[in-house]
């Protein structure tokens, strides 16, 4: 697994504090897995929660409609990544 960098791992815990995730900790989330489908398995209803979180935190604003929000909703490291750009 790749190792997360220290904005990643902020990220994770932002992801694990916001959906309440008890069975994992930020450190397991891997950069390059999946968030949704057969990975974290994560839903619509988290991207939301996600979103409010990050917009929060971050004062970045997640657009549902927008491909690259999609886009950037793939994996830990893509999240992160969207983020830090838009601030």
């Amino acid at each position: 697994m790749a190792q997360q960098t220290e904005a990643e791992l902020k990220m994770a815990n932002l992801l694990v504090e916001a959906l309440n995730l008890e069975d994992i900790e930020a450190e397991e989330i891997g950069p390059e897995e999946q968030l949704f489908g057969d990975g974290l398995g994560l839903d619509s209803i988290d991207a939301l929660e996600i979103a409010v979180a990050i917009s929060q935190e971050y004062g970045v604003k997640l657009k549902a409609e927008s491909e690259s929000t999609r886009e950037a909703f793939a994996t830990l490291r893509s999240l992160t990544e969207y983020v830090a750009k838009q601030q």
